[in-house]
């Protein structure tokens, strides 16, 4: 007896074609073009702006925006005052030294500080060795530029 072998292909999956879309017939008319208009801005103070010229810019008379300065979705930046800026232990070390022109020690730097209100320390234990790497920071970047000069061991003086 002999086997037969079988000659036909195995059977695979067939898909189906998906129809082609359909060209449309005619293209869409071209929409006509709105007039070109500025978009409504409300003024922060209540309301639309209202315009006055004043030179040769408008400028509203309500919240004195000048026209054309608005960034969309923004509000006009209004004008703060500034705050007098935190004196830092080593400015406030240099008025010290610069005021007294005595060579003195961290320790008694920080205290002279603190006593004339110029600086206080924010809770550290060793505001002095703060201070005295930051002086010798400042003279070795510096140089001869720097405000300090060290005068003898554990002391300085003002460089002005």
């Amino acid at each position: 007896m002999s086997k037969k072998i079988s000659t036909k292909k195995p059977a695979t999956k067939t898909t189906k074609a998906k129809p082609a879309k359909k060209a449309k017939a005619e293209a869409p008319a071209a929409k006509p073009e709105a007039p070109a208009t500025k978009p409504i801005v409300t003024c922060p103070k209540g309301g639309d702006h209202e315009w006055t010229e004043e030179g040769d810019e408008k400028f509203c008379t309500k919240c004195k925006e000048p026209q054309g300065a608005k960034v969309k979705g923004k509000k006009p930046a209004k004008a703060k005052p500034a705050k007098e800026k935190k004196m830092s232990a080593l400015d406030a070390a240099a008025k010290l030294l610069g005021e007294t022109q005595e060579p003195m020690n961290t320790k008694s730097m920080i205290e002279g500080i603190a006593a004339k209100g110029y600086w206080t320390s924010p809770g550290g234990k060793t505001p002095h060795a703060t201070l005295y790497s930051a002086i010798l920071r400042e003279i070795t970047t510096k140089g001869k530029e720097a405000r300090f000069k060290k005068t003898d061991r554990g002391n300085f003086a003002f460089n002005g």
